[in-house]
């Protein structure tokens, strides 16, 4: 198990990530942010920030995983519902300054083993989401693209709204995932 100071480390690493991306998260802001002594850094991230970063993302993924897995047994309309709240409290309770730090990296790192982490985090949501879509009632053929397509317009709805400083842009998003799940569903 990690030592509380690891984990307040990472902790840290997934918030400055959500504000700030990649290229502006330091050590120095992880420490100050985390409160961590300065020696903490390569005692428990010997690798360096790609270390870190890395032990966020998969900290970051895994409480998505069971965010979206508390939807399990609901109807689609309830997982679509459900799994935009996610992203609202993001933005509610950043009030419009955070996103996803799994995006952050995604865009912005040059690290192949972080773009390609990033990458197994996104298909363990679109994994989850499509079973309980399914079980949700959706069909086999549709429920796979269309968690995909909550994923992008979900991560896409965030960025508008934080470029945008409003709710409107994911809200517009949100409602028309739901549209398009009625249609289908029609």
């Amino acid at each position: 198990m990690a030592s509380a100071v690891a984990e307040r480390m990472v902790e840290s690493a997934i918030v400055l990530l959500a504000r700030h991306g990649f290229q502006k998260t330091s050590f120095s802001d992880v420490l100050a942010e985390s409160g961590a002594p300065r020696g903490s850094i390569y005692h428990h991230f010997p690798g360096g920030k790609e270390q870190l970063i890395a032990a966020a993302l998969q900290v970051a993924g895994s409480r998505a995983v069971q965010l979206i897995e508390a939807l399990r047994g609901m109807p689609a309309t309830d997982v679509v519902d459900g799994f935009m709240m996610i992203g609202r409290v993001i933005l509610e309770d950043s009030r419009l300054s955070a996103g996803c730090s799994i995006v952050a990296v995604t865009v912005s790192s040059g690290s192949d083993e972080l773009l390609e982490q990033a990458g197994v985090v996104f298909r363990s949501w679109q994994e989850r989401l499509t079973e309980l879509l399914e079980l949700g009632g959706m069909s086999t053929d549709q429920a796979g693209p269309f968690a995909t397509l909550m994923i992008a317009s979900s991560e896409g709805g965030i960025v508008l709204s934080r470029a945008q400083q409003s709710l409107e842009p994911f809200n517009a998003v949100h409602q028309q995932l739901r549209h398009l799940l009625d249609q289908s569903h029609q």
